[in-house]
């Protein structure tokens, strides 16, 4: 009775949740449908499937009903058989009541426990199938997953049973052969369990992953973020990583990312560093925010001679060009190191030639590496030994915006920004008649003159620089048009050429390769050559102070 009452409830109260969400499911199926989530046969197997548990449901809620009228019914009729073994004992076989009562009661004790373990079994069936929750096993299924599904329940059954077994009266054998059965079942479920373990970790969490969800929904967990630096290395580079194997590349990127901090004065993002095993033997990729800006091979174990230009004889090994600059050089066994060295060749280990070639692209690519979060993070450090001039500053005269699209000019153009007292003060001054991002960066640049000249001229009073020839700077001139010049093809062309042509001559006589021009000129001729000519700076007359002493040795247009 107890538990067809429980089960007839469970079965009430479970038709009416699945009848009341039936039309919710509906209108969720149609959603899916008509967003292309779904096509049209699986939205009919999903109707179909919510109206055949609606069916279930409904007829279980009858049926619990019967269930209960069984159980009810073995009881009725037990108690008829004792009323009925009473009147036949004392009126047809002259029995006395009490002696009637103890021999049809035996008897109807019995016949009734027989009666009722169907009814038992019955409820119990019932019980079991309205309290599943839904899944996609049956109930078979669900019934032996739970069951052995841990070996230290079924451990502990065979250590019961074996006690009871112990019991004087108890049938022993019985009880014994059960235990040694379910001794023997936790021991095969726990050996399983562990070699399922040791085969899951020895896949490797990638190509696990992607067969472990292969039926899931798509989430936002299946969408992964770009690294802002990646490194790919193929398979038989991963020992470059380890220190026990005399791998020290990790080391050498933290030594490149505070080089670069100290230098530029920002910390670039972490490297994130993975193996490729598609790349091909002793080869690495460099990335930068997901687009591929560098490759190159490496040989670990191997030592890399780059020539100088001041060494004497070649090597033995077999030519090749240095990934970063792509001077000649050649891969060379550690026991030729100092061979190379005296025949006047620079020697570096292969963490080197990735480390040097990472400094190179970040230092390329820095203003692309220098986004909002970077700009707060800075702002933070300064905050942190200055604090009234950010105060004063962020937001009330400039916006975060604003800073970030002025520090991002500066890094376009390879200008440090360790200095931000100044430039903060100078924005502070300028900003609060002045809002174009561009305008405050040449007037930051101006009070940054000295710094930017220090950097291209190494502390000289003589700075040679390139200018533009008089014809020339006058038709630029009268192109300019407000903040823009609308310049002509012919004329942007001849620009193109003459300026190539003088960095050439620049290039012959190891001087800078840097074009002093008019201060209205600079941000369009900067922006201009910048893309074709990428080792070239150009400064405005306003950057020069009064003690530097200008010597002109190209002119741009002769």
């Amino acid at each position: 009775m107890v538990i067809t009452k429980g089960a007839g409830r469970i079965a009430e109260v479970g038709a009416r949740f699945i009848l009341d969400a039936m039309p919710g499911k509906q209108m969720a199926i149609d959603a899916d449908l008509n967003a292309g989530l779904i096509g049209e046969s699986e939205a009919r197997k999903r109707r179909f499937q919510i109206t055949q548990e609606a069916d279930f449901y409904g007829s279980m809620d009858g049926a619990s009903k019967f269930v209960r009228g069984d159980a009810i019914a073995g009881i009725l009729i037990m108690i008829l058989n004792i009323c009925g073994g009473l009147i036949i004992g004392v009126f047809q076989h002259n029995m006395l009541l009490t002696k009637a009562a103890e021999v049809y009661t035996l008897l109807t004790i019995g016949d009734g426990l027989v009666a009722q373990i169907p009814a038992l079994v019955i409820s119990t069936a019932a019980g079991v199938i309205v309290t599943r929750v839904s899944t996609n096993q049956n109930v078979g299924e669900q019934m032996i997953s739970q069951l052995f599904c841990n070996s230290q329940v079924i451990l502990l059954s065979a250590v019961v049973l074996g006690v009871l077994g112990l019991v004087p009266g108890m049938p022993n054998i019985i009880f014994l052969v059960f235990t040694i059965l379910l001794f023997a079942l936790s021991w095969w479920l726990n050996q399983k369990k562990h070699i399922f373990k040791n085969s899951i970790s020895s896949i490797s969490k990638e190509q696990y992953k992607p067969v472990l969800n292969s039926t899931s929904e798509a989430s936002w967990n299946d969408v992964e973020l770009e690294d802002p630096i990646r490194i790919e290395i193929s398979s038989n580079l991963i020992p470059i990583l380890d220190v026990k194997k005399n791998g020290d590349l990790l080391e050498k990127i933290r030594i490149v990312r505070k080089k670069i901090a100290k230098e530029i004065g920002f910390l670039p993002p972490l490297v994130h560093i993975k193996n490729n095993i598609n790349l091909i033997k002793n080869s690495y990729r460099i990335f930068i925010k997901g687009i591929e800006v560098g490759n190159g091979k490496c040989f670990h174990g191997k030592l890399i001679a780059i020539a100088t230009g001041q060494e004497i004889e070649s090597l033995p090994f077999k030519k090749i060009s240095e990934p970063t600059f792509g001077l000649s050089g050649y891969w060379i066994d550690q026991s030729f190191k100092k061979e190379a060295e005296q025949k006047g060749y620079s020697v570096v280990d292969s963490s080197s030639v990735i480390a040097t070639h990472l400094n190179f692209l970040i230092s390329q690519n820095i203003n692309e590496l220098f986004g909002r979060y970077e700009t707060q993070q800075l702002l933070d450090r300064v905050n942190s030994e200055i604090p009234k001039i950010t105060e004063d500053l962020i937001p009330n005269i400039i916006d975060l915006t604003t800073l970030h699209k002025i520090l991002k000019n500066l890094l376009l153009e390879k200008v440090p920004i360790r200095d931000m007292r100044t430039i903060l003060e100078t924005l502070s001054e300028h900003a609060i008649n002045q809002k174009d991002s561009n305008e405050l960066t040449s007037i930051v640049r101006i009070s940054l003159s000295k710094l930017i000249l220090q950097k291209l001229f190494h502390k000289k009073n003589i700075i040679e620089v390139m200018i533009l020839e008089s014809s020339l700077e006058k038709l630029l001139l009268d192109s300019l048009k407000g903040e823009t010049i609308n310049i002509e093809p012919g004329l942007s062309e001849v620009l193109l050429f003459k300026t190539k042509e003088a960095i050439e001559k620049q290039n012959a006589i190891s001087a800078p390769i840097v074009l002093l021009v008019p201060h209205t000129l600079r941000l369009f001729l900067s922006k201009f050559l910048r893309v074709h000519f990428t080792e070239l700076t150009v400064l405005s007359q306003l950057e020069i102070t009064e003690a530097n002493n200008i010597k002109v040795t190209n002119i741009v247009g002769n």
